[in-house]
């Protein structure tokens, strides 16, 4: 009888593993397609990816965590308005939005937080 309940659960465990893969949820953010590593990028990250509408919520969730809440906001919106993308968190991931990332002041700066 165990031997019996020990298949039928793993069996379930793999049945339902192969439905998690075939739904598209991997556990990486890099999956192989044709031999070539394609990398999955959170929506919003990628230049042109946002609407303007969308700017706004983007920039108070990348600012949540800063005591400098107005100034951040303003530059953050200032870049999302131009690059139509916001980085993911609150912190750093600057390289995925390469204009984002690329906005300088004018002594060199970072131009986006």
């Amino acid at each position: 009888m165990a031997p019996r309940l020990l298949f039928v659960y793993l069996s379930s465990l793999l049945l339902l593993s192969l439905l998690w893969e075939s739904q598209g949820v991997s556990s990486s953010a890099v999956s192989i397609a044709n031999g070539q590593s394609k990398i999955a990028f959170p929506y919003g990250s990628r230049q042109g990816s946002l609407r303007p509408a969308e700017c706004s919520p983007r920039c108070a969730a990348r600012c949540s965590g800063t005591a400098y809440k107005k100034p951040c906001l303003f530059y953050c919106n200032k870049c999302c308005a131009k690059c139509l993308c916001v980085p993911p968190g609150t912190y750093g991931n600057k390289q995925m939005c390469p204009c984002y990332n690329n906005w300088k002041t004018k002594r060199g700066g970072p131009k986006c937080p």
